[in-house]
């Protein structure tokens, strides 16, 4: 369901949106970012396998893949307000419009010997970083949220005590450009504080 009309197939990103980048970064890359006002369009069942699968496959430690997605649409009303009233307030207010949402969860232990995985979360954000770069190559949006109560997350949605918690997410099309609700743009920090981080 990919939208022609930008510098990557799939790809519709207004060119101020673009972000402003070093060289070479690429354009699917500089065009993904996390808008608060989605249209009502649906997500077909062929894109959201699509965007689930190309989480599939992210690196892993021991090729473990810890992450599992707790996934909701507006076709089944009950479990999208399940995993709606989760969220703060504010971000309901924005996320209600979207036609997905998600709730990334990491297992914490090894399957093969039940040692701790200390690198789940940080697996299950590169399979959810691996969804968000399939969703903008599919003309969609992904906006991550850290504002959900996390232990009404559990209770209500059964995760196990063996998951650890992770991002939700919000996912679909653009709202028109014209709703002040979308979000700028936020500034990046420079390549030396990249550097400092590292040393």
């Amino acid at each position: 369901m990919g939208s022609a009309g930008s510098a990557t197939p799939g790809v519709q990103t207004s060119p101020s949106k673009m972000a402003d980048t070093v060289p070479d970064v690429h354009p699917l890359i500089r065009s993904r970012w996390s808008p608060r006002s989605f249209s009502s369009r649906e997500v077909s069942a062929k894109d959201l396998r699509t965007i689930l699968e190309a989480a599939r496959w992210a690196a892993s430690s021991y090729n473990e893949q810890p992450w599992r997605f707790l996934v909701a649409t507006k076709s089944d009303p009950a479990a999208y307000q399940k995993l709606l009233n989760i969220l703060v307030e504010f971000n309901q207010q924005w996320a209600r419009t979207a036609p997905v949402l998600m709730l990334t969860v990491a297992k914490r232990t090894l399957t093969n010997n039940g040692a701790p995985n200390h690198h789940a979360l940080h697996d299950a954000g590169a399979a959810l970083a691996n969804l968000m770069l399939q969703a903008t190559a599919l003309g969609m949006y992904a906006h991550g949220m850290a504002g959900y109560d996390h232990e009404r997350a559990r209770e209500e949605l059964g995760i196990p005590d063996d998951y650890e918690v992770g991002a939700a997410v919000a996912i679909g099309y653009l709202d028109s450009p014209d709703n002040p609700v979308i979000s700028r743009l936020s500034p990046r920090h420079g390549r030396s504080g990249i550097r400092a981080s590292c040393e």
